[in-house]
């Protein structure tokens, strides 16, 4: 209906000025302009002159507007849209957000503004910018869509620049907020130049643990935001390619333009707010600067949301069997053969999706690096730790969890062609494509959310980086590509140390580095041992890895190769991280057996080699990052 429609775009723009407004209160120092909440010093309307009450009651009204604009889209939804089950799902979630919001904004005013509160309350707006956007797209289209067939990659691409956009936003905020605007202790303006800090390419930290915080957090900032333009760069290059193909696999030709357009407006649009960043350094965040920046991030944000739903529905509008309105969304499916599965079962296809096994391997590596920032952190009780790390072994579990499903969607017609995957949920039937894709989808928020609001936002956004290089750079462009896939793609699985160091310590130093440089050169022999196991799998589903392509002996030449590096990298990092003869001798005898191992499958070339070494590799790690944990209690035990 027309009508829902203009609702919900007038409750988007509504939303955006919410944001807008809000970003003025704080860049003028008036978050505390009414101390206590709902009411300003006790009144509905505060006291004429004082510009900072004003101002934030202003901020609380228009919520109130934004309130009923919501219930005006609940009701809506059930006049018009009842048979469409997501746009009722969605104005009820919007309309619980909304509640949710106004709950925030009494923590904060009691918080006094603190940084976190202020961060987790524009999370809440720009998540309700997104489901009102959701609301206006989905309204566009039939109640009954088709379920299944064809490509989603172009949809996951757009989401994933999305998401990037929505945690350098969270990032920014949370740095800016780390005191008070104009004040020169503020991590925004701890380097008063742009783009160099401290007329350096590369900073050098200040010796106090203080101001160096600040340092790295602006660091670190400008470096995601990096990661994310190009991120954003190589979705645009890729939806541009996709329409001059004519949307050949992936939507119908006017959709991908449409599509194109929002990609081309928000990277358009991110080119000018880097410079509106530059511009809050030259200005000494000038209220007016601050403003424009995060009016900008929430116009990107909700652009390439925009994005995702429109390439989602304009591929599934394709198949609609039923557009008259019939209750359900999604065309009906021929029905199983056999009972249906029971709970139990039902339950344990969704685990399935996660790939456990991989998942315990990734954890292996978390927790010992964990373990080993915090024997270099002054303070930390082991109480907090134990949460800590509790948190961090939880949000990295769902966020794997959330990569697997989703690299199961995609690779969904190469595991019906392998024998060793057949049995996994969406080849047998036991979960629906559609529902695969939702369930990961739905964990990449969640343990994005869930990291950020219980470690920090730097161990939150490299959860973030892992799932995206995992899903896009491995899965969708590397892996049916080139025989250097699992070279490259290796990344994803190496990052959960350093993501387990920054829980601990909010940074990145030359250790988790380290420890990611080992876990990446251990990756190839550990996977090239296995794929020459079942060469044929990969040859019948036409993956080109090396075994495939290059054959056995280049391969285990290759094996033989990456392995000396990486066992030379432990030794760098016994170096480095000063770790004690513990660990040393357990490095030296650990790698010393694994490269007998890879230089006699390099001699031998069997596949019976090739198993001893893929189970070998799976004990050298566990071992390895096992002897940081020793080596660390026995350094505890001499103090």
């Amino acid at each position: 209906m027309v009508r829902y429609r203009r609702l919900a775009l007038a409750s988007i723009v509504a939303v955006w000025i919410m944001v807008v407004i809000g970003v003025i209160v704080r860049a003028t120092g008036s978050g505390m302009g009414c101390p206590d909440w709902p009411l300003c010093y006790g009144e509905v309307i505060p006291r004429l002159g004082d510009t900072a009450a004003w101002l934030e009651s202003i901020h609380r009204w228009w919520g109130v507007i934004i309130g009923f604009l919501i219930l005006g889209l609940v009701a809506g939804a059930f006049r018009w849209y009842r048979g469409t089950r997501s746009i009722v799902i969605g104005s009820f979630a919007a309309l619980a957000i909304v509640g949710f919001q106004a709950w925030l904004g009494k923590v904060t005013v009691e918080q006094n503004n603190s940084a976190e509160s202020v961060t987790a309350h524009l999370a809440t707006a720009m998540t309700l910018l997104a489901v009102t956007v959701f609301l206006y797209v989905r309204s566009a289209y039939p109640a009954q869509l088709a379920s299944a067939g064809g490509s989603r990659r172009l949809p996951l691409l757009v989401g994933f620049s999305a998401l990037g956009v929505y945690a350098v936003m969270l990032f920014g905020t949370e740095i800016t907020c780390r005191g008070v605007a104009r004040d020169a202790g503020c991590a925004a303006l701890i380097y008063p130049d742009w783009p160099l800090f401290g007329g350096q390419l590369i900073p050098a930290w200040d010796a106090n643990p203080a101001v160096a915080i600040l340092q790295m957090g602006q660091f670190a900032h400008r470096l995601v935001a990096l990661i994310v333009g190009i991120i954003l760069a190589g979705t645009l290059l890729t939806v541009w390619r996709t329409a001059r193909a004519g949307g050949r696999g992936e939507t119908s030709a006017p959709g991908v333009a449409r599509t194109l357009g929002l990609v081309g407006t928000a990277s358009v649009l991110f080119v000018v707010q880097v410079f509106v960043g530059a511009l809050q350094i030259w200005t000494r965040l000038e209220p007016w600067a601050i403003t424009l920046h995060l009016a900008f991030g929430a116009i990107i944000w909700g652009t390439l949301v925009a994005g995702t739903l429109y390439s989602w529905y304009d591929a599934r509008v394709a198949g609609v069997t039923d557009a008259d309105g019939a209750d359900g969304e999604r065309a009906p499916r021929p029905e199983p053969a056999g009972p249906p599965p029971t709970m139990r079962e039902h339950v344990s296809a969704y685990v399935a999706l996660t790939k456990p096994r991989i998942i315990e391997l990734l954890l292996v590596t978390t927790l010992p690096a964990m373990i080993l920032a915090w024997s270099t952190v002054d303070g930390l009780d082991p109480l907090h730790f134990t949460w800590l790390a509790i948190a961090t072994l939880v949000g990295g579990s769902l966020a794997a969890g959330a990569a697997n499903a989703i690299n199961c969607y995609l690779d969904r017609d190469i595991d019906e062609v392998m024998v060793r995957t057949r049995r996994r949920p969406l080849p047998a039937n036991a979960v629906a494509p559609e529902d695969a894709l939702m369930f990961g989808l739905v964990l990449t928020v969640v343990s994005f959310g869930f990291l950020a609001f219980t470690t920090n936002l730097v161990a939150a956004f490299l959860t973030l980086l892992a799932i995206g290089f995992y899903v896009v750079v491995y899965t969708m462009l590397l892996k049916r590509t080139t025989p250097q896939n699992i070279v490259i793609g290796g990344a994803a699985g190496a990052l959960p140390p350093v993501i387990g160091w920054a829980a601990v310590t909010g940074d990145i130093t030359l250790p988790a580095l380290l420890l990611f440089a080992i876990v990446f050169y251990w990756t190839p022999p550990h996977f090239w041992a296995l794929s020459l196991r079942i060469r044929g799998d990969y040859e019948a589903a036409a993956v080109p890895m090396l075994p495939v392509t290059h054959g056995v002996p280049e391969t285990t030449r290759q094996i033989a190769l990456y392995s000396i590096l990486m066992v030379a990298l432990t030794l760098v990092f016994f170096a480095v991280a000063q770790m004690g003869a513990l660990f040393l001798a357990g490095t030296l005898i650990l790698g010393a057996l694994f490269l007998f191992q890879a230089f006699a499958m390099w001699r031998e070339g069997t596949d019976a080699r090739a198993v001893r070494l893929y189970k070998y590799s799976i004990t050298y790690l566990t071992g390895l990052f096992g002897l940081i944990i020793l080596d660390v209690a026995v350094a505890l035990v001499a103090r």
